[in-house]
C-alpha cells in the first residue's frame, strides 16, 4: 500500500512539474504553422484551380499527430529511453542508407522516402536519434569524458553526417555539425580541444570546396551568399530568389498586407514558400509587427528549451536538452537568415512552421524529450 501511494505521489509530482509554459508555445507554434501556410497557399491553389484547403488539411493533420506524440514522449522517463538509444542509431543509419537506393530524387538531392501520403526524411529523424545517443553516451560518462569517449562521440556523428552530405543535405549537416559541438561542450570537452576541432573542420570544409567533394550547386549557394550583387548568370538566379524572398518581407511594412493577401505571396514569385520560405509568408501578411510576435514566441520557446536543459538534474537530461535547443534555435536563425540574406541559402525548415510532415513529427517529438526532462527535474 506505501509503496503504491508512493509511486503516485511520484507521478503527480511529474506531473506539477511539466513546464507548460514550453508546452503550450509549442502548441502555438504548430497552429500558427497550420495558419500562415494556408494563408500563403489558398490563393495560388485557387488560381491554378487545386483544392484550395490541400496543404491546410494535411498539416493540420501533422500537427495534431505530432502534439499527440509529443505529450505520449513526455510521459516516458527520459532516462528509459538508454535502452532504445543503440536500435534508433542503427536503424537510422539503415534508413540513411536505403535512400540511396529507395529514395525519391528532387531538385538535385535523394533525401526522401515517399510513403504515398506523406515523404519521409530520415535526415531529419537522424538529427534527434543522434541527440539521443549522444546523450546516452555522456550519461554512462559520469566522471568525465576522456579522449576516448571524445573520438567515440566524433564518430557517433560523423557517420551519419558523412551520409548526409553524400545525398547531399548540406543544411542538415551543419545543424549535425553545431549540434553535436554543442553538446560535447556541455558534457565537458575542453575549449582547447572544441577549438582543435574547429580548426580542423574549418580546413576539411576548404579542401572539400577544392578537392570538388560538394555538389556544384552547394559551392554556388555559398559563393552567391557572399557576392550579392555578382552580375554571373549562373549565381543572379539564386539571387533572385533571395531578392524575391527580402522583397516579399520588406513589402509588408509595419502592419502587413493581411492574411491571403501580398503581391509575392499571391503570385508565388518566392519559390518553395511553403516550406523553406515560409517567413516571407509571414513578413509579407503580417509585416513587422506580426513577424516579431513570431520570433518573440520562436525565442520564448528555445529560451525555456534552455532552462529546462540548465535545471536538469543529471548530465543526460542536460545534454539533451542543449541539443533540442541548439537544433531548435539554428534551425530558427538559419531559416528566417536565409530569408533575408543574411544566412546562406541551405533548405533547412522553419520549425513547426515550414510545411512537411517529418519536420513537424522530429520537432514536436524534440519538445516531448524536453518536456519529459522538466517532468522529472524534482523527482
Amino acid at each position: 500500500m506505501t509503496d503504491t501511494l508512493s509511486a503516485l505521489t511520484s507521478r503527480l509530482r511529474a506531473k506539477d512539474s511539466l513546464d507548460l509554459s514550453l508546452l503550450w508555445g509549442l502548441i502555438a507554434l504548430g497552429v500558427t504553422g497550420v495558419i500562415m501556410i494556408y494563408s500563403a497557399t489558398r490563393q495560388p491553389l485557387l488560381n491554378a484551380g487545386y483544392n484550395p484547403h490541400y496543404y491546410l488539411e494535411r498539416q493540420a493533420l501533422f500537427v495534431v499527430i505530432g502534439a499527440v506524440v509529443m505529450y505520449l514522449v513526455s510521459l516516458i522517463d527520459y532516462r528509459r529511453l538508454e535502452i532504445v538509444a543503440t536500435p534508433l542509431y542503427v536503424c537510422a543509419l539503415f534508413g540513411l542508407a536505403g535512400v540511396f537506393v529507395l529514395g525519391q530524387s528532387a531538385l538535385g538531392a535523394q533525401r526522401w522516402y515517399n510513403l504515398g501520403f506523406i515523404q519521409v526524411q530520415p535526415s531529419e529523424f537522424t538529427v534527434l536519434i543522434i541527440i539521443l545517443a549522444v546523450a546516452t553516451y555522456c550519461q554512462r560518462r559520469p566522471d568525465g569524458l576522456v579522449m576516448y569517449d571524445v573520438l567515440r562521440i566524433l564518430m557517433m556523428g560523423g557517420v551519419p553526417l558523412v551520409m548526409i552530405v553524400m545525398q547531399p543535405d548540406l543544411g542538415t549537416s551543419i545543424i549535425i555539425v553545431m549540434t553535436v559541438a554543442a553538446m560535447m561542450v556541455v558534457a565537458g570537452v575542453p575549449p582547447r580541444f572544441m577549438t582543435f576541432l574547429a580548426v580542423v573542420g574549418s580546413i576539411a570544409v576548404v579542401a572539400a570546396v577544392y578537392l570538388k567533394l560538394l555538389h556544384k550547386y552547394q559551392v554556388d549557394r555559398f559563393v552567391s551568399f557572399f557576392n550579392q550583387n555578382s552580375t554571373d548568370p549562373l549565381l543572379q538566379r539564386l539571387i533572385y530568389e533571395v531578392n524575391n524572398a527580402k522583397s516579399a518581407i520588406g513589402s509588408g511594412g509595419l502592419h502587413g498586407a493581411g492574411f491571403f493577401h501580398g503581391l509575392q505571396t499571391v503570385l508565388g514569385y518566392v519559390p518553395e514558400q511553403r516550406t523553406d520560405f515560409i517567413f516571407t509568408a509571414i513578413g509579407e501578411q503580417l509585416g513587422f509587427i506580426g513577424s516579431a510576435f513570431i520570433v518573440t514566441l520562436l525565442a520564448f520557446v528555445a529560451f525555456r528549451m534552455f532552462m529546462i536543459g540548465k535545471n536538469a538534474k543529471d548530465t543526460m537530461g542536460r545534454v539533451l536538452c542543449i541539443g533540442v535547443f541548439i537544433f531548435f534555435a539554428f534551425s530558427c536563425f538559419e531559416n528566417i537568415g536565409m530569408t533575408m540574406g543574411i544566412m546562406p541559402v541551405t533548405g533547412i525548415p522553419l520549425p513547426f512552421l515550414s510545411y512537411g510532415g517529418s519536420a513537424v513529427l522530429v520537432f514536436f517529438s524534440a519538445g516531448g524529450l524536453v518536456l519529459s526532462v522538466s517532468r522529472r527535474t524534482s523527482s
